[in-house]
């Protein structure tokens, strides 16, 4: 492979890092019955990956108990070790089966943007990684970085394009961001819609407790409608893009009401 190539590649992975691509693009085309069950089940990134693995399995989803722990650095010591189970998932999801280039050490995956400013959302089934997301702040500050989205504007993150948002990317309290989002490809397909619900209600629960009122975001358009049939929703702050062949804009997630 040239070097040429190389870049191309690391470039589109990194095109990805604020939302991964959550639905088909061929769903977004064409609204249906069917792409919208599809949609439902592979929300965040699986694409209709369905193989042994992945197939419905009835036992599994019978006996799958979630529950949604929200991480902060003042409280994870009270979990064991679910934030470093937490952290080598995200790095089976996004270096080992998404084959991004990113920073990791001891079977864990991070960032730069994993800092005390930080919460974690982690849905797991007694300890087993489900599924999660990260939210920060788009008041931070860390050395040369604030947020991913702000970042990508100031033009910080080259696989990023600067004009994802119709305006200045909000510095805002009541404003947080929310990336890394993931369900493990283990999780039974018949359960994805339910742990998808679980990480969405979990976020907005985690922002509601930091005095957010909002999370920004990179999402498809299919997005607003799925956030709907939960019970919540968003607005487009930026115009439709094509990245990495799917169709997505910046929004803005409503978690101001204690129902979401």
């Amino acid at each position: 492979m040239r070097r040429g190539e190389n870049t191309n590649k690391l470039h589109e992975g990194k095109a990805r890092m604020v939302f991964p691509a959550l639905v088909p693009q061929e769903d977004l085309d064409r609204p249906s019955a069917t792409g919208l069950r599809k949609n439902l089940l592979n929300i965040y990134g699986y694409r209709g990956r369905l193989s042994q693995k992945t197939a419905p399995d009835a036992d599994a989803a019978k006996g799958l108990n979630a529950t949604t722990t929200i991480l902060s650095m003042t409280n994870m010591h009270r979990y064991g070790d679910l934030f470093v189970k937490y952290l080598a998932a995200r790095r089976q999801v996004f270096i080992v089966e998404k084959g991004w280039q990113l920073p990791e050490t001891d079977g864990m995956e991070f960032d730069q943007y994993d800092t005390p400013l930080a919460r974690w959302i982690v849905v797991h089934d007694n300890g087993k990684i489900l599924g999660g997301a990260r939210i920060s702040p788009t008041t931070a500050v860390c050395g040369n970085h604030s947020y991913m989205l702000r970042d990508a504007q100031l033009g910080y993150l080259k696989g990023l394009p600067p004009d994802l948002l119709y305006e200045e990317a909000p510095v805002r309290p009541d404003i947080w961001e929310a990336t890394r989002l993931f369900v493990i490809d283990s999780v039974p397909a018949r359960q994805r819609a339910k742990i998808n619900a679980e990480l969405m209600k979990g976020m907005a629960t985690a922002a509601r407790s930091v005095g957010a009122t909002g999370l920004i975001g990179i999402v498809p358009a299919i997005f607003k409608r799925w956030l709907k049939r939960i019970g919540m929703d968003a607005n487009s702050v930026g115009p439709v893009k094509v990245i990495d062949g799917d169709r997505v804009q910046a929004a803005i997630m409503n978690v101001s009401s204690p129902s979401a």
